[in-house]
């Protein structure tokens, strides 16, 4: 039989203060002051960001719009507008957009587009056209000439008329008839009657004095003859005298065409040569032939048509059917828009129809009150957005989307409310060609790529921001660039050598290693302002070291009420957590809260009670429903843990029950399943746990341990506790080794460890931890399949031993008792 060998625990190397230094040693040659540094210009930690926006800006065809993503303060829109500026925008190819009236249906406007300026020109040309012809064709109605031409063409049908009138009355005489007129209902018509002794007599009054034997019937009879042939030649005469009269309109009208059109048409062929394009071109054709079709407009001031309707509180423009409505004017812009839209609502992006009430209580509109948004401003150039605020105005997206897809923009208006619109028009689609930069979180765009379709095609190009950067000294120098450079904006105090490095400092802790500094530089701009403020506060010249260390303590302890709540309630014994002496079953554990702007750690008591049963590893907090999915995957981690190590030559006959005592929020995270399978190693050992060390980390099936998030305001968290119960010397964290370079913990924290009074710990595997927390060897497997004797491993293998024999007898027992029975 082979012979047994006792563990000896082993010494678990200890962090030391130089393994928790990151303050900036680094000095450039010649810097004393942020005044020695040229400021930057550029974008600072942002490369693969800012390849892939340039290739998003240049690149010309559909759907190269770019989405922007990453963390608030990285600066993304800084970087958007710094790319835009540097673009190449001299001499751009831009358009100038009117809305006509259409002449064959006014409920559809034309677009018109012009190179950028002649849409003014062609605005200002219609105005003047419009002008002088309402100036001139008066003057021609009014000219000798032509009063001379309507004198004698009237004349000429007057003498007409007075003919064809005389030969009707010379057959009216001869016949002994004459034209009389009498009273019919409100007005008066002609009728032929006889003369009966010079009199005129009415057919009707001869008939009545026949009956009365006072008229000879063959006369009346006779009468009645030449009466109907009088009638049917008085028809006649009408017939004729109409035509006469229409004839005498036709060529009057003749006679104002011949005397204006030349006018009209050399004002109007003149445009045409100054726009030829097709589009004008037909445009101005309708004008001539609205302006020649309705000569009367000139002669008078009279209500023109449809005026009636107006509503007597707006002034309607004369000749408004010819006025040009500008909605993008392009004449004085020199580089391509960059239109940045802050607040994208329907009407802002797409432009809007201004309704007025007519005097019935109609909402009417016409192409003069159409006007455009931001989206059309931005044609030719680039737009951005925020992609929040274009998803949650109501109607934006899906119209935006069909907008870019289709290249053209419908301003229609946003009615929610329709079927209260009353009358509307349909423009005619405007061309569009613009460049549309959104930013937004990440969680946006790949909401946006899974769900919507149109999305990946239209958005081609995604920027996404990194908020962390390399540690070196290029980065460490573009942070004091970017110190100058805010201080130079803003007018602040200079910061010598000491603040800038501090503020890389914080920079460094913010990036969450040591290696990396973030991007996040909204958070680093708001530290040197404070820093700046401090140190005129105390009458400074330049903010130092001590102002940037004042100006985040005063940040933290703007927001932490929560943690300092949380720490009276445990110096007050209400949260149970005890920081000397050893337990079994029961360890200090690591939590992060995090309320969002601010995150701070401290420890909860972890608890476990093991015995004799079937149900395995008890979650006592997924049984609650107070355990999220990763803290359950972690449980069921630390299962195959154990079984892997005690479970080989023998059934897992146990039941351990773990409870985060006094949570009541729910746990979430796997970074406590080590220390959770320290608790239960302890429990089944029956060996105590050290109360003065707090222990985070995850761990693998294998017993090795992982890194875990939040480490630097767990360690901080447990410190604080130790300081407030008082520092013993021997208080300390244990963490996984791969979180070393995580750590940037406070300058308090450090002068601890460098005194003595609080300890570090990183380890590899349970092993190294379970010996640290106990003080006893954690024990190796042997070739008999046995641990080394007296070590944590050897004992609870034993337990489990017992148990699984106790679990079996007690079986056979209730088997033969029930036989018995």
């Amino acid at each position: 039989m082979p012979k047994k060998t006792k563990a000896q625990p082993r010494k678990i190397r200890e962090l030391k203060a130089k393994d928790l230094d990151y303050t900036i040693g680094w000095k450039p040659t010649g810097v004393t002051t942020s005044d020695d540094i040229k400021p930057c210009h550029g974008i600072i930690g942002q490369q693969r960001a800012v390849d892939a926006i340039k290739t998003g800006l240049n690149v010309k065809s559909d759907g190269y719009n770019i989405f922007v993503t990453g963390l608030v303060g990285t600066g993304r829109t800084t970087t958007i507008k710094h790319l835009l500026e540097q673009l190449d925008h001299k001499n751009p190819d831009l358009l100038d957009i009117c809305y006509v009236n259409n002449f064959k249906n006014e409920d559809c406007p034309c677009v018109l587009t012009f190179k950028a300026g002649d849409g003014r020109r062609f605005k200002k040309d219609m105005s003047y056209l419009i002008n002088s012809v309402r100036k001139a064709v008066p003057k021609i109605f009014l000219s000798d000439d032509y009063k001379d031409k309507q004198s004698r063409i009237t004349r000429e049908f007057d003498n007409r008329q007075k003919e064809l009138i005389r030969g009707f009355e010379d057959k009216l005489n001869e016949a002994g008839f004459v034209m009389v007129q009498v009273q019919s209902g409100m007005g008066v018509r002609n009728e032929i009657q006889p003369l009966i002794d010079e009199e005129p007599a009415s057919l009707d009054k001869l008939e009545h004095l026949a009956r009365e034997g006072k008229f000879p019937l063959p006369r009346l009879d006779e009468l009645r003859r030449q009466w109907d042939r009088l009638r049917r030649e008085f028809d006649v005469t009408s017939t004729e005298s109409k035509k006469l009269t229409g004839k005498l309109e036709v060529a009057l009208e003749k006679l104002d065409y011949s005397a204006i059109a030349p006018l009209v048409t050399d004002k109007v062929n003149l445009l045409k040569k100054r726009f030829p394009d097709d589009k004008v071109v037909a445009y101005l054709d309708g004008v001539q032939e609205a302006l020649l079709s309705d000569l009367d407009r000139f002669r008078e001031a009279r209500p023109r048509r449809g005026e009636e309707e107006a509503p007597p509180f707006r002034k309607r423009e004369p000749y408004e059917e010819f006025s040009i409505n500008l909605v993008l004017d392009n004449g004085e812009t020199e580089s391509v828009p960059i239109v940045i839209e802050m607040s994208p609502s329907y009407k802002n992006l797409f432009g809007s129809l201004e309704r007025v009430v007519d005097r019935f209580g109609y909402w009417r509109t016409d192409f003069t009150r159409i006007f455009s948004g931001s989206l059309l401003q931005a044609s030719g150039g680039f737009l951005v957005m925020n992609a929040m605020d274009v998803l949650t105005e109501p109607g934006v997206w899906v119209h935006l989307k069909r907008a870019i897809r289709n290249n053209n923009v419908e301003i229609t208006g946003y009615d929610p409310f329709f079927m209260m619109a009353g009358s509307g028009i349909k423009p005619e689609p405007i061309p569009l060609d613009v460049k549309v930069v959104l930013i937004g979180e990440p969680n946006i765009y790949h909401l946006l790529w899974q769900a919507d379709e149109d999305f990946k095609k239209i958005f081609k190009i995604k920027a996404e921001f990194d908020s962390i950067m390399p540690f070196t000294k290029k980065n460490t120098m573009e942070y004091y660039r970017f110190t100058r450079r805010l201080i130079e904006n803003e007018r602040l105090l200079p910061f010598d050598l000491s603040g800038m490095q501090a503020v890389v400092s914080y920079g460094r802790r913010l990036g969450g290693r040591r290696d990396k500094l973030t991007t996040r530089f909204t958070a680093i701009s708001d530290i040197i302002r404070e820093a700046s403020y401090r140190a005129s506060q105390r009458k400074a010249t330049r903010a130092s070291r001590t102002d940037v260390l004042s100006a985040i303590g005063g940040r933290r302890t703007r927001v932490n009420l929560v943690e300092d709540k949380i720490q009276e309630m445990i110096d007050n014994d209400i949260l149970m957590v005890s920081t000397k002496g050893g337990v079994v079953g029961q360890i200090n554990g690591l939590s992060v809260y995090n309320l969002g702007e601010y995150s701070f750690g401290r420890p909860s008591r972890i608890t476990v009670s093991t015995s004799m049963g079937k149900a395995g590893v008890i979650n006592i907090e997924r049984e609650a429903d107070l355990s999220g999915p990763i803290h359950n995957k972690g449980v069921l981690v630390l299962s195959g843990y154990l079984r892997a190590m005690f479970a080989q030559d023998k059934p897992l006959v146990m039941s351990a029950s773990i409870s985060f005592e006094q949570s009541y929020a729910g746990v979430d995270g796997d970074s406590a399943s080590s220390t959770e399978i320290y608790a239960i190693l302890s429990s089944l050992a029956e060996i105590p746990i050290r109360q003065d060390l707090a222990v985070t980390g995850s761990v693998n099936q294998k017993g090795e341990i992982q890194p875990i998030g939040g480490v630097d305001e767990k360690i901080e968290g447990f410190y604080d506790v130790c300081v407030s119960r008082g520092l013993t010397g021997d208080q300390g964290v244990v963490i996984p080794h791969q979180n070393v370079p995580d750590l940037l913990l406070r300058s308090d924290i450090v002068d601890a460890i460098t005194k003595g009074k609080f300890h570090i710990y990183p380890v590899k595997t349970i092993n190294q931890g379970i010996e640290l927390l106990t003080g006893v060897a954690a024990g190796r497997r042997l070739a008999s399949g046995k641990f080394t004797k007296d070590s944590v491993m050897a004992r609870v293998d034993e337990r489990l031993h017992e148990m699984a024999l106790a679990l079996q007898n007690f079986g056979r027992s209730s088997s033969k008792n029930n036989n018995n029975e």
